[in-house]
């Protein structure tokens, strides 16, 4: 199965850097199998996604539905991504 994850920020946002890294973590540790990309997106270069999301981020995003914001839970993201723990 082939996943989207999406991080909503903005530069220098030292939460939305903690997000990145811990989605790299978690993409570190899925199986060779696993096919997901990740996107970024900057509410600084989209009005939509500024109205929207402006006071929550960072938000994470897995194929386009909001998945979580400000703290990501590595173990929970994994578990969206594989239905299990990794």
């Amino acid at each position: 199965m082939t996943h989207t994850v999406t991080l909503i920020g903005k530069p220098g946002c030292h939460l939305c850097d903690d997000a990145r890294a811990a989605i790299e973590r978690v993409l570190a540790q899925l199986p060779q199998t696993a096919s997901v990309t990740l996107d970024e997106a900057s509410i600084l270069d989209d009005d939509v996604l500024y109205q929207r999301y402006w006071e929550q981020i960072p938000v994470v995003l897995v194929d386009g539905e909001q998945h979580t914001f400000w703290r990501v839970d590595e173990q929970r993201l994994a578990i969206a991504l594989t239905g299990h723990d990794v």
